[in-house]
């Protein structure tokens, strides 16, 4: 274990400091500053080695952490990478990009601040990449079966990299420009720079997974003929449906979805030329909904030079702390204050969006917003309280339905759950004989650790389908109840 007295004599929580303000949000790079050693190790010094690791229980992979938070103390940094490998294919991605609910479920954290397990495990990928501890892993033989994974977020870049270590021959398929599905589009380059994805897919590609981008299955490549090429699919497409706010005034031009605004500013950021690029640049900016991805928008806004930015959440704003409904070791639901959020603008709470209100050019300028009242359980506009809100763009960021699912019900007749997402049993695998999901596309709008943790079940479930038995660990099923640390 790691120092016997160490959560005795380091009760403070030290995390990296971010750039200051004014400074980062004249660039894309992220927000934190360099981390310090002997922070890391002083604070990889306070895990406690419960008798029972509740953290392991609150991560999706099972993370080994008090193992590495050990050898991190220990100052053996390679070990504690290969120790972090066995459960998580990419930590570099969830130690920067997932809402750790390992912390959560961290006994120390009963009475003192969690350990700060998402830094230390980040650092340990970082250094480890930096000194080339990151090799291929090959098969030593190959199987002669074939795979297509389609979708190149984090559950199909999981499964595709457990599949071919399998020995197994995998074709990955994106139908962007570019691999990497949300991590590439989606995720803005101040909370994670596009180096890390494309350090990983070398390892990848010498490994021997072949990537296609540009290729969009159910267009250019039928579900029908997908399967008839290969042995086996995985689908991990991801919930990409945007949930719709049918309000009067939808149609005017400035109000859009999230994604479509993000996906622009990375292609930007990426030095694409972006004809008629969505951009903040000088306007009033509201952006409806106060999740991750609302939170994307604010810090993009920012930096593209937003003249205000404004963020509307229906319900009520979170306590500041755990609360009795949500005891330790449950994942709590708290107010937070992340990066775009210090950089500027005002968040409003109980805010419902009556309507979209635009001028004579049939463009948005303002919104017609009242409070949230409750009743029988339902959220509805309180009458009386309207009051307009000056906008310019509107960013819609309330989640996802689930996947696109037109050409997936006519090749292949896929069935879908009520919640929208694709039907499939506790092996992952769909009504089609041999075509499996992972991730978002049969989860549901979720945590990249939840995807990556799927993609690697899925991978299992594929390979002993293929083969009969497998090697492969399957570190969750589908029917795995999504409760108190487990939740998304």
């Amino acid at each position: 274990m790691a120092d016997p007295k160490g959560f005795l004599k380091v009760t403070e929580r030290e995390v990296p400091k971010r750039r200051p303000v004014p400074v980062r949000i004249l660039d894309w790079k992220e927000v934190y500053e360099p981390g310090d050693s002997a922070v890391l190790r002083r604070q990889a010094s306070r895990c406690m080695d419960c008798g029972i690791p509740f953290c392991h229980k609150g991560c999706p992979l099972g993370n080994l952490i008090p193992e590495w938070n050990d050898l991190t103390w220990r100052g053996e940094g390679r070990a504690a990478i290969e120790r972090l490998h066995a459960t998580n294919n990419f930590p570099e991605f969830t130690g920067r990009l997932c809402p750790a609910p390992c912390e959560s479920a961290c006994v120390l954290g009963i009475n003192q601040p969690a350990v700060t397990i998402k830094q230390i495990e980040v650092s340990i990928v970082d250094e480890a990449f930096g000194n080339g501890w990151v090799e291929p892993e090959p098969p030593e033989r190959l199987t002669g079966k074939t795979i297509a994974v389609v979708g190149s977020g984090p559950a199909g870049l999981a499964a595709a990299q457990q599949l071919t270590r399998a020995g197994h021959t995998v074709a990955v398929f994106e139908r962007d420009d570019r691999i990497g599905g949300l991590l590439r589009y989606g995720i803005p380059d101040f909370k994670m720079e596009k180096r890390h994805i494309e350090q990983r897919l070398r390892q990848m590609q010498d490994e021997g997974t072949r990537f296609r981008a540009g290729v969009e299955i159910g267009v250019d490549i039928s579900w029908s003929d997908l399967r008839n090429r290969y042995d086996a699919v995985v689908v991990a497409t991801g919930s990409t449906v945007p949930r719709e706010l049918p309000i009067p005034g939808r149609d005017l031009a400035g109000v859009h979805f999230a994604m479509e605004y993000l996906v622009e500013s990375n292609k930007a950021t990426a030095g694409d030329q972006v004809p008629h690029q969505i951009t903040a640049d000088g306007k009033h900016v509201v952006v409806i909904g106060g999740g991750d991805t609302g939170a994307d928008c604010i810090g993009t806004a920012h930096r593209q030079g937003a003249l205000s930015v404004t963020n509307l959440a229906i319900g009520r704003q979170p306590a500041d702390g755990r609360t009795d409904a949500q005891p330790w070791p449950m994942t709590p639901t708290v107010f937070e204050v992340q990066s775009a959020h210090e950089e500027g603008g005002e968040r409003v709470f109980l805010a419902s969006t009556v309507e979209f209100l635009g001028n004579d050019a049939g463009e948005v300028r303002a919104l017609r917003v009242a409070e949230t009242e409750f009743v029988d359980g339902r959220r509805v506009p309180k009458s009386g309280t309207e009051r307009e809100i000056p906008a310019d763009l509107v960013l819609i960021a309330m989640g996802f339905t689930g996947p696109e699912r037109e050409h997936l019900e006519r090749d292949f007749e896929a069935r879908f759950t009520r919640s929208g997402s694709i039907e499939r049993d506790a092996d992952y695998q769909t009504s089609a004989p041999g075509v499996f999901v992972a991730g978002d596309a049969g989860r549901g709008q979720s945590l990249i650790v939840w995807a990556i943790a799927e993609g690697r079940a899925a991978a299992a479930a594929v390979d002993r389908y293929l083969m009969g038995a497998t090697a492969l660990p399957a570190p969750v099923r589908p029917t795995d109840l999504a409760i108190g640390l487990q939740t998304a």
